[in-house]
């Protein structure tokens, strides 16, 4: 297998794992076995522990240069400590379905900032497939009923569209240090200084949290979160955008309501109706536009 279907494949992999995500958040959320702030101590703690055991299990540099430092710094205020602390009480003040919609901003942003920032090419194909993701997602969450419990709609849409634009940056700030390090350094770095920034916010709120009420599903809802939301979908994540690019790697964000849909098949008995059909192949189009233009340019 070579390197760029790897990465695809990696890509493909991070997105399931964030739609899954979207439900294990939601579940344990709803049933106040642990609030938003609280859960990010969880995650992204347990997450720097990993990647940190990667580093025992295989030694590599670790330093940082100095003029790549407040680089890093800004990668881990963007993309953990922003990012987590907005999406998880966003998500807890609002439906999982209508914070799906609002997520398909990111890629958008992607392509905006990394053609600016980044000066990757920003052609036709590539506006076609960005417009065919956008389709297909809207065709697939408009036509679903949302469900679950939402305390402040408008609160939580403003969080979440913050997150999507932290999240943006980061995925443009990051991409030159995947470049010259090792993308689990990277992620082992980003990691522990955003953990040091989030522990002031959500300590009172992890201490809370009362790990005798978990029953079997509520601790594979926090592993579905912890392993693979958080520590492989980042470290898949971060390969893809090293091996493709930015604006690939955003369009795969369009896979995350088609996957959700699948889920929901497989655990909630739901029918594979023609609307889902029709939105997985916009989906897919237009991811596949995007690497056709990458492949021609």
């Amino acid at each position: 297998m070579n390197k760029k279907t790897a990465a695809h494949i990696a890509l493909i992999f991070a997105n399931l794992f964030f739609a899954i995500n979207l439900t294990a958040v939601k579940h344990l959320t709803n049933l106040e076995l642990a609030k938003p702030f609280g859960l990010n101590v969880v995650r992204v703690g347990v997450s720097v522990l990993l990647f940190w055991l990667l580093f025992l299990c295989k030694p590599v540099n670790i330093k940082i240069e100095k003029g790549d430092r407040l680089r890093l710094i800004f990668c881990a205020v963007t993309g953990i400590a922003i990012n987590q602390l907005m999406f998880l009480k966003g998500l807890s003040l609002t439906y999982p379905i209508h914070a799906a919609l609002l997520l398909l901003i990111t890629p958008i942003l992607i392509v905006f900032f990394a053609s600016w920032i980044l000066k990757e090419r920003l052609g036709f194909l590539k506006i076609t497939g960005l417009g065919l993701g956008i389709a297909g997602a809207l065709v697939l969450i408009l036509a679903k009923e949302a469900v679950g419990n939402a305390d402040n709609i408008l609160l939580g849409y403003l969080l979440i569209i913050i997150n999507a634009i932290s999240y943006t940056i980061y995925f443009v700030l990051v991409k030159p240090l995947m470049l010259k390090y090792n993308p689990v350094v990277i992620l082992r770095w980003v990691f522990t200084v955003g953990l040091l920034l989030i522990l002031p916010f959500g300590w009172v709120e992890f201490t809370e949290i009362s790990w005798v009420k978990y029953t079997a599903i509520d601790f594979t809802s926090m592993g579905f979160i912890v392993f693979t939301g958080t520590f492989l979908a980042y470290l898949f994540n971060l390969y893809g955008i090293k091996s493709l690019g930015a604006s690939i790697a955003g369009f795969y964000i369009y896979t995350q309501p088609v996957f959700a849909a699948l889920i929901a098949m497989l655990f909630l008995h739901e029918h594979l109706s023609s609307y889902k059909i029709l939105a997985a192949v916009l989906i897919f189009s237009g991811v596949y536009l995007a690497n056709k233009q990458i492949k021609n340019g």
